[in-house]
């Protein structure tokens, strides 16, 4: 079989922004920023570069606040794991990343990519930070916005070395919109390479950018080494991402483009060295892309996924859901499981709106277009509560049963971005329903000009539609992507119990 393997740019049409790659042998691992969504960390594979699967998650919760449990109206939207950093060394892997809400720097290790992972701190908080093992025992943190700052470590990386290097090297143009973030640090053939996101400080634009140097703390120089759209997409620019060397002596970058609402993706960007100077130089990113396989053979798992909901707790009791599926914030384990087919979600606290419930049950949506399918099951929940599809950002919209006075209705609920219900969860349509079993279907197209939702019913064999195109946008209040969601919630009284089935996940 042909060694080489094609894929078109993103090479992942998901929301998996501020990715870092490495290579282990034979094997790629990306990884990405989960923010406020659990288990978090994820942690992609793959054998040539271009085509990933879920490999794991590096924890099952980061930490137990009541914003990222949302208590109460507190949460962690916009917030929690921000670009984390992989590295593997001396036999560890380390996923290294601060957390905006804790305030909190962590550094998990492992000597397996599967776990078990063991959380540390680092003493301080390093934003949008990189890490570099040198070769002579000595570790680094490159971090900081604008004015980037190096640090070094202790040995354990518990915290800053006394007497150690400490100092901002970089300092970006102080009318840029965006200044330099999201560092990534190596050490390439005895010099020294940092690359980062930021914005021109003529145009609003997302550029790559790398700076050079022959020792850690000398003189860094550099400049934009991308600044470039995917073929027409539309993008505001490829930029924020590792790069990594592959078998067979060759370069890449695998750095993110924003496609808007669908979120921030991953594009494959072939690269050198320029033999004089040692400066990087990038391809410019193209729609088709190809490389060389490890592994020609091996088949993918899909990143999106259809789910019967047939799941064998594990040994320990505990039910493994495909790695495609994460929780909104802390999940409440004591009420959600899988039996008979069926997800299964009991509200335990009042949440007046979806994006204050727990145990909404997630998975990325998928561009440029893509359609989720699920049968609802709400025929035990209680008076004020609405379970169902939705299609999750901050601007989010929903399709579900809803029950008031002992009668059940189906209704189509958005937060609008414009007109008189801006920004409120508003009922645009309800029609009765005899029970509260029904099919629902969200479809959703992402692109220029093009960034919808719509929300569909099963009438007999007829999928009829219920109330307004929805437009959804990327908002930074939450900074994702659209997610399809299954929710249930409670605005009187807790217990009330949902059940969904027959998950179908449909790419266009």
């Amino acid at each position: 079989m042909d060694n080489i393997k094609k894929n078109t740019n993103p090479i992942i049409k998901g929301d998996f922004p501020d990715i870092d790659v490495i290579r282990v042998d034979d094997t790629y691992y990306m990884v990405s920023t989960t923010m406020y969504f659990m288990p978090g960390a994820v942690i992609l594979r793959s054998y040539d570069l271009v085509n990933w699967e879920y490999c794991t998650h590096v924890y099952d919760k980061l930490a137990d606040t009541d914003r990222e449990n949302l208590t109460g109206d507190k949460h962690a939207y916009g917030n929690g794991m921000w670009a984390p950093c992989i590295r593997y060394h001396d036999g560890v892997f380390h996923v290294i990343f601060a957390a905006n809400d804790t305030k909190t720097t962590y550094n998990f290790t492992a000597t397996d990519i599967m776990g078990p992972w063991t959380m540390n701190t680092i003493e301080g908080f390093f934003h949008d930070s990189s890490v570099l093992f040198d070769d002579d025992g000595r570790v680094y943190i490159v971090s900081g916005n604008r004015n980037i700052n190096i640090t070094e470590l202790e040995p354990d990386l518990s915290k800053p070395k006394e007497g150690g290097l400490n100092k901002v090297i970089i300092r970006d143009h102080p009318r840029a919109p965006l200044g330099l973030e999201g560092s990534h640090i190596y050490k390439i053939n005895g010099k020294y390479y940092i690359f980062f996101i930021h914005s021109s400080w003529k145009r609003w634009f997302r550029c790559e950018a790398c700076y050079m140097c022959e020792t850690l703390d000398g003189v860094w120089a550099g400049g934009d080494v991308i600044e470039s759209d995917v073929g027409n997409l539309g993008t505001s620019g490829v930029a924020q991402g590792g790069i990594v060397d592959m078998p067979n002596g060759n370069w890449a970058g695998v750095i993110f483009s924003d496609m808007g609402a669908a979120g921030r993706m991953p594009n494959f960007v072939p690269m050198h060295f320029d033999e004089r100077s040692g400066f990087p130089v990038f391809d410019t990113p193209t729609l088709e892309v190809e490389n060389y396989s490890t592994r020609p053979d091996y088949e993918y798992a899909p990143i999106f996924v259809s789910d019967d909901f047939d799941y064998t707790p594990d040994e320990d009791g505990k039910i493994n859901l495909n790695m495609a599926w994460e929780f909104n914030h802390n999940p409440v384990n004591t009420h959600w499981t899988v039996k008979e087919g069926n997800f299964i979600i009991t509200t335990e606290k009042i949440a007046p709106t979806l994006d204050l419930a727990r145990n909404t049950l997630t998975q990325r949506t998928a561009f440029p277009k893509c359609e989720a399918v699920v049968t609802v099951d709400a025929s035990s929940i209680n008076d004020g509560d609405c379970a169902g599809l939705s299609v999750m950002q901050f601007h989010y919209g929903m399709i579900g049963v809803a029950k008031e006075d002992g009668e059940y209705k189906l209704v189509m609920r958005a937060k609008a971005t414009d007109g008189e219900f801006k920004e409120v969860e508003h009922e645009y349509a309800s029609i009765p329903l005899e029970n509260g079993v029904v099919t629902l279907k969200a479809t959703c197209e992402f692109g220029r000009g093009k960034e919808f939702c719509e929300f569909w019913y099963l009438a007999g064999d007829e999928w009829k539609q219920l109330g307004t195109k929805h437009r959804v946008r990327f908002d930074l209040r939450h900074f994702t992507g659209c997610r399809f969601g299954l929710y249930n919630y409670s605005t009187k009284q807790v217990g009330g119990e949902a059940k969904f089935s027959h998950f179908v996940f449909s790419l266009d």
